[in-house]
Parts: C-alpha cells; structure tokens; sequence
C-alpha cells in the first residue's frame, strides 16, 4: 500500500533516481562499444543473435517497407497517428529560431546563425513492446528542425520474419510512424551495441552526429559513454508523475494518473502532495481497488509500494515549493483554478492543467512532446523540442576603424590574462591600418 506522509517527514533524497546506479552496466557496456568500434558489423551481428535471438542478412529495412507497414495497420490507428503527428508538428513548428542580425553599430556587425543536425539517430525501444509514439516525439522536430537524415534505430522481435504486423522483425505500427514522421531510413539494431553503431558507424550503419529516445539503463548508459563523440538528447531515468490536488480532486481520477506512471515499471514514481487528508485516504483506497484491474498490476504494485508517497502539506503554497523541490517530469495541477498556479511552477518537465487534462494525453496526442527530464533534472534541463536539432553559430564582424576603437580595451584585457600573442594579433593589425 503507498505511504502517507506529512512534508515534515519527506526526504527528497530518497525519491531522486540515478540513472545509472551499477558497475556491471557500466563495464559490460563499455566493453560493447570497444567491440563494435573494433569490429564493426560482425559483432553488431553476434550481439543482435545473442540478445535479440534473431539473424538477419541485412540491418536495414528496403525503402519500400515504410509503404507496405501503412497497408498493414489498421486504417483507423493510421488516423490516430496522423491526427497526433498534426498537432505535434503544429506546436514544435512554433519553436523554429530563425537566428538573428544585430543592427549594424559603428563598424561592427554581430549575428546567430542557425544550423540544422545533419545527421540524427533516433532509438525507439522495441523487442517485446512496440512505441510508435517514440517514433512521432523524436522524428517530427528533428523533420522540423531541417536535419538532413533521420535514422531510427529498434531492436528486432524474434517472431518469424513474415508474421503478421511484422517486418523483418519491427512492428509495422512503428514503421508505419516512421513514414508518417517523416523518418529517412530504419535499422533493425538494439541494445548498447545500437548506440555504439550509431555513434561511431561501422560498414553498413552510417554515423550520426546526435542520438536520441529512451531506452532501458544499458542503452542510457551507452548515450552516456559516447556523450562527446555524438551529441545526445537526455539521460532519462524512470518515469515519474506528481500531482498537486485539493479537496475539490476527484480521488477516482488522482488514482487513474498516479497508476498510469507506475505501469511504465517498478521504479517509476508516482506522487501526490495534498493539503487535504481526506483526499489522501480516499486515492489510497482507490489505489488498491484499481490496482486490482491492470495486466500490468504486479509491476505497477511494486512502483507503488516501494517508490510512491502521498504527502500531505499544510498549505497549496507548500504543496508547490515541495514540487519544485523535486522538479517532477509530469505535474499535474488538479485545481479548481489550476491557471491561477502555473507561474508557482519553477522545475517541471511538461505541466497539465484540471481534471480534465490527464498527462496520459499529452503522451500520445496533444502537441507537446512526450521526451522530458526525469530525476529532478527540470531544474536545468527542458523537453525535447527542435532547438536540440539545430547548432547555434555566432559570428562577427569589424571594420578596420570598428576593431582600432576597441583595439586598446581588447588588448588590455588580453594582457591582464598574461595571453600576450592574443594581444599582439589586435596591435599587428592596427598597426598594419
């Protein structure tokens, strides 16, 4: 049953998750990207028989797969996903940054340039599960952003190739995603050994110069190891979700959310913070009555008891500092006036607002993106979104009377650095004016 407790007893140490906590991931993994540096597609092809059980001739799928998965799925979940890819690509496109061009000043002319990535991996997690909307959060900002190949990387399943919704080993339904996300190219690779693929290239899998998606502690940690060969989007850790509620909450409906996060897996992390006891004991209740109801009940039962807590506070304005506190990737704020709160919101991934507004349908469907901080990084860090596809460039430019007005300060800043030929390029070109 999940812990009640007062803010007073809260130790926020105990929620925050590392996300790599073992030395055996650590080493195993650094000794699966040596391997694949070393010998390239001969050990991708061991790891994929080893950990996947499946042989494959060929690691990427024909370009005529993207048509033939949209045959495959159902017409009605085709909809769904260009419904939901419609309204992402309407709310990234409003992240687009042009660059900018200061108004020429005495001489001097100053700029940001913006560059789309050329080249993008995006990890969508795969085997026994299927994550089209993975394929949809990663692909269409990057599309957005301009990146000149998006490359999806999943793990293959060892069904039969051939078997129905299967291609060579990949659902069809994120296939299908692939195409409508507009994704370049798919290869059937998983695991740390993919991210090292990725990273590093090898002779069938081009190198990218950023990889991006969620993926279990082995593939976190590979994005961590090759962090600085490859840009990355985010070391994600478990999901978690923290609710804000009142007396005026529906408890039925703060027990639905709180088990929406925990089914994701035994440590994921779901959080009330309360300043109505009643309330507290009543999403308890229905806790234990819904929980009785999931195919998934024995993975969200653990998330429950071992990582979940009600926190009941004295105060709503409490209820906010304790948030920021932990800095949740989810925050839903069940409020009667939930916008009168949203400028208390200081550390938070994505935040949703009402009874009527579950983050379940921002997951799959509302616009924002579904990629966010998780472990009390929102304190620093922010959604995926298409600024994490482009590269900011400045540039400057003086004339010869712009550069010998400033030509003195620069210097001296130079000298009082000890940095003496930086000094002497600015007095060799005044000099030379």
């Amino acid at each position: 049953m999940i812990k009640i407790i007062k803010s007073s007893e809260f130790e926020k140490d105990g929620i925050v998750q590392k996300t790599v906590d073992s030395a055996t991931i650590t080493t195993a993994v650094a000794m699966v990207i040596a391997n694949i540096i070393k010998r390239g597609d001969e050990a991708l092809r061991e790891y994929t028989e080893r950990f996947d059980e499946c042989i494959l001739n060929s690691f990427e799928l024909p370009e005529s797969t993207m048509d033939n998965a949209i045959d495959e799925v159902e017409p009605e979940l085709i909809g769904v996903m260009e419904r939901a890819a419609a309204n992402i690509e309407e709310y990234h496109r409003k992240q687009i940054n042009k660059g900018f061009d200061l108004p020429p000043k005495n001489g001097v002319i100053l700029g940001q340039k913006i560059t789309p990535v050329g080249r993008v991996g995006v990890y969508v997690p795969g085997g026994s599960a299927s994550y089209p909307s993975s394929v949809l959060m990663n692909c269409i900002p990057a599309k957005i952003a301009g990146v000149n190949e998006i490359i999806i990387a999943t793990p293959p399943s060892n069904n039969e190739n051939g078997a129905s919704g299967m291609f060579n080993g990949v659902d069809a339904r994120v296939i299908a995603a692939a195409k409508i996300a507009g994704a370049d190219r798919i290869f059937t690779m998983g695991g740390a050994q993919a991210i090292a693929a990725l990273a590093y290239g090898t002779e069938t899998i081009p190198r990218v110069d950023k990889i991006t998606g969620p993926g279990n502690a082995y593939v976190t940690e590979a994005k961590r190891q090759v962090f600085g060969i490859v840009g990355i989007d985010m070391l994600a850790g478990p999901s978690d979700i923290l609710i804000i509620a009142d007396s005026s909450a529906d408890p039925e409906l703060i027990a639905a959310d709180m088990l929406s996060q925990c089914e994701h897996g035994p440590d994921s992390i779901s959080i009330l913070i309360t300043n109505n006891r009643g309330i507290a004991e009543k999403v308890s209740a229905e806790i234990e009555s819904q929980l009785m109801e999931l195919p998934r009940k024995d993975i969200a039962r653990r998330a429950i008891d071992d990582q979940s807590m009600i926190i009941i506070t004295k105060t709503i304005d409490e209820a906010f500092d304790l948030s920021n506190t932990i800095a949740p990737e989810h925050l839903e704020i069940l409020l009667s006036e939930p916008f009168h709160y949203l400028e208390k919101v200081k550390n938070a991934g994505s935040v949703f607002l009402g009874m009527n507004t579950p983050e379940t349908v921002s997951d799959y469907y509302a616009g924002p993106n579904h990629v966010l901080p998780t472990s009390g990084t929102s304190r620093f860090s922010s959604p995926l979104s298409v600024d994490d596809f482009v590269k900011k460039t400045s540039y400057t430019y003086y004339s010869q009377e712009a550069l010998k007005a400033a030509s003195d300060d620069v210097i001296r800043f130079a000298e009082e650095e000890g940095l003496r030929a930086h000094a002497l390029s600015i007095q060799k070109r005044v000099k030379k004016g």
